[in-house]
């Protein structure tokens, strides 16, 4: 492939510090873009010598012009866990309508390709199991979470309008991701569990439990993202992630087992609004994208778990 010049807005993030890896492995050079709300340098750190990397510090909202022309533009900056999405909803709100519209803008500025990190959220708390692509959702729009799903399901729109004026905009819906350099305290159920294992402490469960998610380890959304951009035509929406379900005791039992802790569990109650079910159908990126995810939940983990121990272990020093 042709060395393309690409734009990673959130790229000091968890997931867009993956994909700036896995574009400077394919050969591109790369511009990482995070305000750092809750991407952090140290993602990058390893990148300080690669010419063929920059770094700016700036947010998405802002104008886009000076960081000049790309061929491809990912717009992942968006807070994505809900302890840090509802923190400042105002902000969050703003990031998934003002960011991609700025980034849309600047992809039919210059001509370049953009695909938007959408989400599994725009399907609410779903009605219909596993989730389709053509499922329009069950969404709150004045609740908590209201501010990231709703959010996101205007970037979707926007990037349905755009493409009547030409733009190639491609839209992939993230289903739960987890992997190395998640932030131990992002409040999401993987690095919740695992941390809370590795220190002894209960295992805080939400409900009694039996809600589901299908937990997709990062190199496979990644790859998802990929195939998305590469395609000659497909745009999307389509669904990234891994279909196989899991509860939240059977993630819990599994922590447990790698993390040779015998933690016990905490219950409390569900938080209003929190989906019970969550999994993708696949049958879209399987037929257009040939994707399918590779990596086991039992293997992600225990790759999750060997990064947790290092970094609670730098904290304790």
């Amino acid at each position: 492939m042709t060395s393309l010049r690409c734009l990673v807005t959130g790229g000091a993030g968890f997931v867009g510090s993956h994909l700036v890896d896995r574009l400077l492995a394919d050969g591109h050079e790369v511009v990482a873009l995070d305000n750092l709300y809750t991407g952090s340098k140290a993602n990058l750190a390893h990148l300080a010598s690669e010419s063929r990397f920059a770094f700016v510090e700036a947010d998405v909202c802002d104008d886009l012009a000076p960081l000049g022309r790309f061929d491809w533009i990912f717009n992942l900056a968006c807070p994505a866990s809900p302890p840090h999405y509802q923190r400042d909803p105002i902000f969050t709100a703003k990031t998934c309508f003002l960011g991609v519209l700025r980034c849309l803008e600047h992809a039919e500025r210059h001509g370049a390709r953009l695909l938007q990190a959408s989400t599994s959220e725009v399907y609410g708390d779903p009605e219909v199991h596993p989730q389709p692509e053509s499922y329009r959702g069950s969404v709150n729009p004045v609740g908590p979470r209201s501010c990231y799903d709703e959010g996101k399901r205007v970037g979707e729109t926007l990037c349905f309008d755009f493409r009547a004026r030409g733009v190639d905009a491609r839209i992939v819906r993230i289903f739960n991701t987890y992997g190395p350099r998640m932030d131990p305290s992002d409040g999401r159920v993987v690095s919740n569990f695992v941390v809370q294992a590795l220190r002894g402490e209960p295992l805080t469960v939400y409900g009694d439990g039996t809600q589901t998610r299908s937990f997709c380890f990062v190199s496979d959304l990644i790859d998802g993202f990929l195939r998305l951009m590469t395609h000659p035509q497909a745009q999307g929406p389509i669904n990234v992630g891994n279909d196989r379900e899991h509860t939240m005791l059977e993630l819990a039992e599994l922590v447990m087992r790698l993390t040779e802790r015998g933690s016990e569990l905490t219950h409390l109650p569900l938080p209003k609004d929190d989906p019970t079910r969550r999994r993708p159908d696949l049958s879209r990126a399987r037929e257009t994208l040939g994707y399918e995810p590779a990596v086991s939940l039992e293997d992600g983990l225990a790759a999750t778990v060997g990064y947790f121990r290092e970094v609670l272990a730098d904290r304790e020093e």
